[in-house]
């Protein structure tokens, strides 16, 4: 997995700095590549299946005494904990509800580390992205909800989540903010000129 790279990051604020020019919306963008490194999910899933699976085996064929299967219990959480962290198979391994709660939750963690509540006005926006999850999710302040449905904020995510799903996340950032923008030029237009949050593709390692 791969995030942007400088040149696509420098788009991103290019496409920021284009839109603020007609709303008085501060957008910030961030983009992690992991919301979480669910390092308990594989555990708990091999510690399941170390106990069920040789439990069942040693049940039906009786193949094993007591100090055997116990060992072979524990040998399996092992091998099964490291097969686990497999990137490709710990994603599999992690319920929907679970991978979107931990990315909606970093989203609002961010919206209150960037200072976005504190704007005049209350008009922030974060546009945030976490790809290991395939989650886009759009935040704004009160200033801003209170003239824009969420509805509308709702499809604009709705086909962010596409391009991510599609791996062209530089593409997604584009539209997303292309499209907030042409609503937020109506909705929140701008009344004077101001810069009060950073423009730049914000990065979380």
């Amino acid at each position: 997995m791969t995030l942007l790279n400088k040149d696509e990051q420098t788009k991103v604020a290019s496409a920021i700095n284009r839109v603020e020019k007609d709303t008085d919306a501060e957008l910030v963008t961030i983009l992690t590549a992991q919301s979480d490194n669910y390092s308990y999910i594989p555990l708990v899933w091999a510690g399941i299946l170390a106990l069920i699976v040789p439990g069942a085996l040693n049940y039906v064929y009786e193949w094993l005494g007591a100090d055997s299967l116990m060992l072979t219990q524990w040998a399996s959480f092992v091998a099964l904990s490291l097969v686990f962290q497999i990137p490709k198979i710990n994603t599999h391994l992690i319920p929907k509800q679970v991978r979107y709660w931990r990315a909606s939750n970093l989203a609002r963690r961010q919206f209150l580390e960037q200072n976005l509540h504190h704007t005049t006005g209350g008009t922030g926006m974060l546009i945030f992205v976490s790809e290991a999850e395939r989650y886009v999710e759009i935040l704004v302040d009160q200033g801003i909800s209170s003239r824009v449905d969420n509805a509308v904020w709702e499809s604009i995510v709705e086909a962010f989540t596409q391009k991510v799903k599609q791996g062209q996340t530089l593409q997604g950032f584009l539209d997303c903010i292309d499209a907030c923008g042409e609503r937020l030029k109506t909705e929140v237009p701008a009344t004077h000129e101001r810069n009060e949050l950073p423009n730049h593709l914000i990065v979380l390692s």
